[in-house]
């Protein structure tokens, strides 16, 4: 038996056609969009919109429809256009809410501010993994790239600094290439080891400003660098990030977990799909989830394919080689 049809109606105010035609996208992309993923009909007439579908995905995207149209007002007096990333975030989050999977009494403290405004996990896996980072002293964030897995973690990591719950942000990760050989690379260490890092760098530019982050940069207030500059050290009120961790052996990830000192959060993120060591050296992030599983104070969030953020055909991407290497696992 098919669901029943809801007929929605609502209004977007102020009417404004240029907000408008942000909303809707060349050509309706946007609008159509929304009725592909989520099996509804949109019509409009200047700022009165109807939606037909089922109760669930009408009542969904009536809310991506206002969300999106709060996104379109001027800052500054610049149009902000609505892209097609943002369409497919809103649908992710209308779809979360729509089926109940996050607590509302659990939602104002998975809540980020930065710089940039307040970051909201997109999803019920992303929340949880906050709400971890938030409550205990090491966490592993694990899975599929474009989870947010390293985002989220910089971002708690600023809104600690802001708060100054902490005195200093360490940003590392093992500088191992890519399945790729780049040879010799000019200039000093620091030159030599940015490429890594670039990520990280680009997360806290976003959140924080070019500018601040240089300056923080110079007074060792945010400190990034290669996992080899942990050994020996001891880190007091920190927020330490751990990214690429799936590219540690297991001695450098036991070096980088003595580290933590007093007053200190550890974040180690990673994809234990993507291992760049050589053949036959086992990844230190496969082995610590087997070392730490019960231990007390250390959580452990395990993303899926279908926390992907990026664009939806990521999302797919991740899927198949999966089932890919499904299938090929079986005699």
């Amino acid at each position: 038996m098919s669901p029943a049809v809801t007929t929605l109606d609502i209004d977007l105010e102020p009417a404004d056609s240029r907000r408008l035609a942000s909303l809707t996208g060349p050509f309706d992309a946007n609008l159509k969009h929304i009725e592909r993923r989520l099996g509804v009909e949109i019509s409009y007439k200047q700022n009165a919109f109807r939606i037909l579908g089922p109760n669930q995905p009408a009542n969904a995207t009536a809310k991506i429809l206002r969300d999106l149209y709060v996104e379109t007002a001027p800052v500054k007096g610049q149009m902000k256009e609505i892209e097609p990333d943002q369409v497919h975030l809103a649908i992710q989050q209308a779809n979360v809410l729509e089926q109940g999977q996050e607590d509302p009494s659990e939602d104002k403290i998975t809540h980020i501010k930065t710089k940039r405004g307040l970051i909201k996990p997109r999803n019920p896996n992303q929340a949880h993994y906050v709400r971890a980072i938030l409550s205990h002293d090491v966490n592993f964030g694990v899975g599929p790239a474009g989870t947010g897995k390293t985002y989220l973690a910089v971002a708690c990591a600023v809104d600690a600094l802001e708060r100054q719950e902490i005195r200093r942000i360490l940003l590392t990760r093992p500088a191992v290439e890519a399945g790729e050989k780049l040879g010799f690379l000019p200039g000093d260490l620091s030159q030599k080891v940015d490429p890594y890092l670039r990520p990280l760098y680009d997360a806290l530019f976003e959140m924080l400003g070019f500018e601040r982050v240089e300056k923080l940069i110079e007074r060792n207030v945010i400190e990034v660098a290669p996992l080899a500059y942990m050994r020996g050290r001891t880190l007091n009120d920190a927020f330490i990030i751990l990214d690429e961790s799936q590219n540690t052996t297991c001695e450098q990830m036991k070096m980088f977990l003595t580290r933590i000192g007093f007053n200190s959060r550890a974040v180690i993120t990673g994809d234990i799909t993507q291992v760049d060591l050589p053949r036959g050296q086992k990844s230190g992030l496969r082995h610590v989830i087997e070392v730490l599983k019960d231990i007390e104070d250390v959580s452990f969030t395990f993303f899926q394919a279908g926390d992907v953020v990026r664009h939806p055909v990521v999302q797919r991407i991740v899927q198949a080689y999966d089932k890919f290497e499904q299938n090929d696992a079986k005699p």
